[in-house]
């Protein structure tokens, strides 16, 4: 049984057998992001995590392009009402602001995310998914950091995550041209995992493998995993003590272990 949820009438949530589907969903727009498609993008984030039954989720954006980035003319139409935007050196999320949020939410989740990106994902479409923990793209999707273009400077948190998928002096390259990288060139790079003829097909079956797996060791990976990227030896080191331990001899391990020593699929509650 398949639970449908839609948020700010630009995303929407499926959750069938544990696997939960974010769809940026304004495809006539290629997904551009406006406020209302930042306010989905929160509340579906906090949908799932507040959640206990979802395993893993695939991250896309409906239609021929994950997402174009931000529109534009939205955000120019609010230019006049200064209380339509909060600052953004509000911190609204903790660390973060709300643009920021929409990528560092996925990191945060404490279940694999995967990306799914045909077409395109460009300037903050882009930065949404580096959030995710597995980016699969097809070979000729285009991607860019393409804030540079208008102006900018990337800022809705892809600071944080690139440094640990690519070389400093290949994100300059990308920030300071803000050039389309061609799907097979961003496996290259780093900025994606893998290429996929069908991204989301792809990325269905990978959750689902994930999904069979301990969910209380995925959990565990994840934590550790994100501690890993950013913080000193000694803290990575505790932290994977700290993860085993609690891992070991717990129920979702033993039965990780009879059902391999039985040559059957495990069964997790």
């Amino acid at each position: 049984m398949t639970q449908h949820e839609r948020f700010s009438d630009r995303v929407t949530v499926a959750v069938t057998d544990r696997v939960a589907h974010v769809e940026l969903d304004r495809p006539d727009k290629l997904n551009a992001i406006d406020p209302a498609m930042f306010e989905g993008l929160h509340e579906a984030g906090q949908f799932l995590a507040a959640r206990d039954d979802v395993r893993a989720v695939v991250l896309s954006g409906r239609g021929r392009m994950f997402c174009a980035g931000l529109d534009f003319g939205s955000f120019a139409a609010m230019a006049g009402d200064t209380g339509a935007l909060d600052p953004l050196e509000k911190r609204t999320h903790g660390l973060a602001n709300m643009p920021q949020q929409a990528c560092l939410q996925w990191r945060d989740l404490p279940v694999p995310v995967i990306a799914a990106i045909q077409g395109g994902a460009l300037g903050g479409g882009l930065q949404i998914a580096l959030g995710a923990d597995i980016r699969l793209v097809t070979k000729d999707a285009r991607l860019s950091i393409a804030e540079i273009r208008w102006g900018l400077v990337p800022d809705m948190g892809g600071c944080v995550v690139l440094p640990g998928l690519m070389r400093e002096d290949q994100i300059r390259e990308l920030t300071y041209t803000g050039r389309d990288v061609a799907g097979s060139e961003a496996v290259l790079l780093g900025l994606a995992t893998r290429i996929a003829d069908d991204p989301v097909a792809e990325a269905f079956t990978l959750a689902t493998r994930i999904a069979g797996q301990s969910p209380s060791a995925m959990r565990a990976a994840k934590r550790l995993l994100t501690i890993a990227a950013s913080a000193d030896p000694a803290t990575v080191l505790m932290a994977e003590s700290r993860e085993q331990s609690a891992l070991m001899g717990n129920a979702d391990q033993v039965e990780a272990v009879m059902a391999h020593l039985e040559k059957r699929a495990p069964v997790f509650d």
